[in-house]
């Protein structure tokens, strides 16, 4: 049953709204808000891109964290904007977008993190056999999403290897990685053998063959000054010997324990995220009913000053 506005005996002051201010202005600036940051993370992702040379930009733009900024910056950026305006004119077409853009986010979100929590396993751990060996037989009764999921774990890890030297914002990225997590590669450190300054072959002319990264070395407190050839030549040795100087494990074992061990912290950060978008769904519906009691409203002031006894 649609729910009935209650209509005065006669005509209210023109000065009344049922629009409440503290409803559209903290909307209002709610959006305005993430607007700004949106801004900024476009503004941000733009001159991140510009710095870079267009030959490896092109190479390495499915694993470019400048892309996926400006991506994230511009869907905020409209989404926002459809709540700034939309509460600021008033406009019930510009709020329901609003609403509506949140609520897939959410559910999305939502969606996405069950699924991850229930099939962690599957999706980042399986990631290592497919890794390892491509050919390798998906056992289990695993959904049809989590070969794929597998897959596309396996092709930007991969594809981020490969592009280590093309980006200097990816290059930082791996580094931080590995160095957080105290690992090397994405199963383990001979998997840096697909970077082409990398690549162990013997007929790879780089100085840096059958090396890795510095950020793969165990880290010695009493060092003063980083050793950035700490990784040179290990990939031509065995994993006893190699782990005397560097992290021999993959670093997607590492961030399947990591997530175990955080899942308290996980569910935090993923809650603190739908927060806000849980608070501008209300609002935004709010808003609109309101908007909708006020147009009934001047409907019938209209019609009562034009017959007293409508």
């Amino acid at each position: 049953m649609a729910r009935r506005v209650a209509v005065p005996a006669g005509p209210l002051g023109d000065d009344f709204s049922f629009v409440s201010p503290v409803a559209k202005y903290v909307l209002f600036f709610f959006n305005l808000l993430f607007w700004v940051i949106s801004m900024v993370m476009v503004a941000v992702g733009v001159y991140a891109r510009l710095l870079k040379h267009a030959e490896a930009a092109m190479a390495c733009l499915a694993v470019d964290p400048a892309i996926l900024l400006i991506m994230v910056g511009v869907l905020t950026f409209l989404i926002t904007f459809c709540g700034c305006v939309g509460s600021l004119r008033e406009n019930i077409c510009l709020l329901q977008l609003f609403s509506v853009c949140l609520t897939i986010i959410f559910l999305l979100q939502l969606a996405a993190g069950v699924l991850g929590f229930v099939f962690s396993d599957e999706v980042l751990g399986g990631a290592v056999g497919v890794l390892g060996d491509p050919n390798a037989v998906l056992l289990g009764d695993s959904p049809p999403f989590v070969p794929q999921a597998r897959g596309k774990v396996s092709e930007i890890i991969n594809g981020a290897i490969v592009h280590y030297r093309d980006d200097l914002d990816l290059q930082n990225l791996i580094d931080f990685g590995q160095k957080e997590f105290s690992c090397c590669g994405g199963v383990s450190y001979k998997d840096w053998s697909q970077n082409m300054y990398f690549n162990c072959t013997a007929t790879n002319p780089s100085h840096e063959r059958c090396s890795v990264p510095f950020s793969c070395c165990l880290h010695d407190p009493d060092q003063a000054v980083i050793n950035t050839m700490c990784g040179h030549g290990m990939q031509a040795r065995g994993y006893l010997e190699a782990s005397a100087f560097i992290h021999t494990n993959g670093c997607i074992d590492k961030l399947v324990n990591w997530t175990h061990s955080n899942l308290f912290l996980l569910g935090g950060i993923t809650l603190g995220l739908a927060l806000p978008q849980l608070v501008g769904i209300i609002l935004a519906q709010l808003l609109i009913n309101q908007i909708r009691d006020q147009i009934k409203l001047q409907l019938y002031n209209q019609q009562h000053r034009a017959d007293p006894w409508y």
